[in-house]
């Protein structure tokens, strides 16, 4: 019944999956009760309307008839296969006066004896497995399996003779290793007081990578354009029905299904990315939350990742979505302070092999930052890092922020010292990897000497109390956005140095 299924079985149709076989049970119950309470669509004329090849076994006994329905789906080799399957669902304890009441329900010891001695089993044994079951698998699924897996692995060693760098390449992938190479010709910027919106500078990176690493793949729900995601190197091409060959996926509006689906392909050791609005993680949410849990590699490319979306208005202006990813165990979030911090994220996140990684950009310009005056970019491997610091290493006062608002934070820096205020400006793109250094270099970056500390994000300041302390100040989103120009939402909001400059007065005592 969910949505989820309809989004995946719709682009599964359009791409002619015909490797693709869902198994329906048809059983008419629900966890409530009869699936007739709240369902009653014609799920084989949907599924026909997706395209799909599809086959009804009306007993779930007859095996003969599965059997069938599973040649079927072999034979099929221009759509996926939809069996739908007709049985009854078994409900606990037959002497229960409501059968759905105890769906789900273990049965008990003496209702499995009962089961037992139903079916002429010894009612008292446990875990027994009778003589000449162990022979029958050996000599059965055992050895079809073994003669199997032997023909597959000579047919792979003519494999590797005849193609030598294709094997490597497969090598590699599934001991999830990057090509030789796989990090060059990366971009440089250069210095830019207007710069330009990380999104632009991710879509160069991202190019990059992919022209250097051939399973690099992925694609954005409708928003290629918008998200800066296309590959449009030669070669790069599109993934379309019938032309499985192309690196640009079309997911569609489906960013619930595109999140599933690039679970699925990294799971396949494919390095798989996806795309759309920040705000529009809540749609994705699911799937980025399973990836976290299986702690596969998958990539999660968010643009529009604020306020800053300007005349889009509330309903795409992301708030929450930042604070509650930092809050999802085992995913990893940078947001970027400039673009060549945009290059390091990326660097981090293709070396991340063990859990997904959400990569946070902007749709409006910012300052490409001066890395002969501020600190190396290289920096972000750390999570947070001193961008700029006052003389000595001894900051009155602390300044820190991510993404678009590392470029306040130093603004401000620079109009308190001018005002003989010494500044230590922080970029924070990660707060995990911030988080994973050791206690001496977290210390080094926020020395507990210095209580005077204020935060800048476009985002809720949940969290941000963890760095700033009792005493410090947090300028970030109380409220959900507006619909206005951009330099207006930053006025209404607070979102400029001089209010930044104000703060740090002010936890100062000045």
């Amino acid at each position: 019944m969910e949505g989820l299924a309809s989004e995946a079985a719709s682009l599964a149709g359009h791409l002619k999956l015909s490797n693709l076989c869902w198994i329906y049970d048809n059983n008419h119950v629900t966890l409530d009760g009869p699936a007739e309470w709240s369902f009653s669509e014609d799920v084989i004329a949907r599924f026909s309307g997706y395209g799909w090849n599809v086959t009804h076994v009306t007993d779930a006994n007859d095996l003969d008839m599965l059997g069938r329905g599973y040649e079927n789906f072999l034979k099929s080799k221009d759509r996926p296969t939809l069996i739908v399957v007709d049985s009854h669902i078994g409900y606990g304890s037959p002497h229960k006066q409501d059968s759905y009441e105890a769906h789900g329900e273990p049965l008990g010891e003496a209702e499995v004896k009962l089961v037992k001695k139903n079916y002429g089993w010894p009612e008292d044994a446990k875990f027994l497995v009778p003589d000449g079951v162990y022979d029958r698998f050996k000599n059965g699924v055992g050895k079809r399996g073994a003669v199997a897996r032997a023909a597959w692995n000579a047919k792979y060693e003519e494999y590797k003779k005849q193609f030598p760098q294709q094997a490597e390449q497969l090598n590699r992938m599934q001991s999830g290793q990057l090509p030789d190479g796989w990090d060059k010709d990366l971009p440089s910027f250069a210095a830019d007081p207007k710069g330009m919106a990380t999104r632009e500078s991710s879509g160069k990176t991202l190019n990059a990578l992919a022209k250097n690493i051939p399973w690099l793949i992925g694609g954005s729900a409708d928003l290629a354009k918008s998200n800066k995601t296309n590959l449009t190197f030669d070669g790069a091409g599109d993934f379309y029905p019938d032309q499985y060959r192309g690196r640009n996926i079309h997911f569609g509006v489906r960013e619930h299904a595109m999140g599933a689906i690039v679970n699925g392909m990294t799971l396949t050791k494919l390095r798989a990315f996806s795309a759309t609005f920040f705000n529009f993680s809540d749609y994705m949410r699911p799937s980025m939350r399973l990836g976290a849990l299986m702690e596969i590699p998958a990539i999660y490319i968010f643009t529009h990742d604020s306020i800053g979306v300007g005349e889009d208005g509330p309903t795409h202006q992301p708030i929450e979505q930042l604070a509650s990813l930092r809050a999802m165990p085992n995913m990893l979030v940078l947001r970027p302070g400039d673009a060549n911090e945009v290059v390091e994220a990326y660097k981090i996140i293709l070396q991340h092999t063990h859990g997904p990684a959400t990569l946070v950009l902007t749709r409006q310009a910012m300052p490409t930052f001066d890395r002969t005056k501020y600190a190396p970019a290289s920096g972000v491997a750390k999570g947070a890092y001193i961008l700029s610091d006052a003389p000595g290493g001894k900051p009155d006062v602390i300044l820190m922020g991510s993404g678009s608002e590392v470029s306040l934070c130093v603004e401000a820096g620079e109009k308190l010292n001018a005002a003989g205020i010494k500044v230590r400006v922080v970029s924070m793109p990660s707060w995990e990897l911030f988080e994973r250094q050791e206690a001496a270099y977290r210390e080094s970056v926020l020395p507990a000497s210095v209580s005077a500390r204020v935060s800048v994000e476009m985002a809720s300041t949940f969290g941000w109390e963890r760095y700033v302390g009792l005493k410090g100040k947090i300028i970030g989103m109380r409220s959900f956005g507006a619909s206005a120009p951009l330099k207006d939402l930053l006025k209404k909001f607070g979102m400029e140095a001089d209010k930044v400059v104000a703060a740090a007065r002010e936890v100062l005592g000045k």
